[in-house]
């Protein structure tokens, strides 16, 4: 009864914080400028990846031996190729897809299709060798729930909008801004010591890499310009195109 309270719990607090990370990402857009943007390219293309690995899962058994992390097998390609590998069922992979979904294509918006990219492999690449210089490595690997799956990237790509938006509200936002953004590295390292929760690890280092490209980065970044200069298709056309019904004949 105990691990199973414990295994509720954590999950809760996992899907709490992604929570967080979407109020930060939206606040961070304006969700009312969402039907002005163009369509997310990139993040369809994250999309296309990883359902065509858990097709791939569900044609091959052998699939998650092949392409998992775990650190008992060799296999340069199993740090990316794990992260499209689904191993929480039905219920997870469904929600690691939305949420992987979702995130890139916020991040996108924000950063840009290359930025996004390239923070999202960040996500993928860099936890492993932070754990390991503060000597977190076999605390962080030492859960299957480790091996495979898109959360950790996801995560980590959501907390850099988190620290954007906190950048931001430090010049003139709202308290509520302030308070949000920083509740996910407050909540993400309360997640980590309590529970030893990578989720709430990795959204602290995707936080503070997110703050520093941020502010390096800064005339790179160009959030508006989907609502300074209109694209040919935005998500309404997208969405209105997508809902028209043929024309029976008459």
């Amino acid at each position: 009864m105990g691990a199973a309270m414990g295994a509720i719990v954590f999950n809760v607090t996992t899907a709490g914080l992604m929570v967080l990370m979407f109020k930060a990402g939206m606040a961070l857009i304006g969700p009312d400028t969402v039907s002005r943007r163009r369509p997310p390219w990139g993040a369809a293309g994250l999309a296309v990846i990883a359902i065509g690995a858990v097709v791939t899962q569900l044609c091959w058994s052998g699939a998650m031996d092949a392409f998992d992390d775990d650190p008992s097998k060799s296999g340069w390609w199993r740090v990316v190729t794990a992260v499209f590998m689904q191993n929480g069922g039905l219920f997870g992979g469904v929600w690691n897809i939305a949420t992987l979904v979702v995130v890139a294509a916020l991040a996108e918006w924000f950063w840009g299709a290359p930025l996004m990219a390239g923070l999202f492999a960040a996500g993928i690449l860099l936890p492993q060798h932070i754990d390991a210089l503060f000597g977190e490595s076999d605390r962080a690997t030492a859960d299957p729930r480790n091996f495979a799956g898109s959360s950790g990237a996801t995560y980590f790509l959501a907390a850099t909008l988190a620290a954007a938006l906190l950048l931001r509200a430090a010049r003139g936002g709202t308290p509520v801004e302030r308070l949000l953004a920083l509740a996910v590295p407050v909540a993400g390292l309360a997640m980590w010591f309590a529970q030893a929760n990578g989720h709430g690890l990795v959204a602290v280092y995707g936080f503070v890499l997110g703050a520093l490209v941020r502010v390096l980065a800064r005339p790179l970044i160009r959030p508006d310009r989907d609502l300074r200069r209109p694209p040919r298709m935005t998500m309404a056309s997208l969405t209105a195109l997508a809902g028209r019904r043929p024309r029976q004949a008459g």
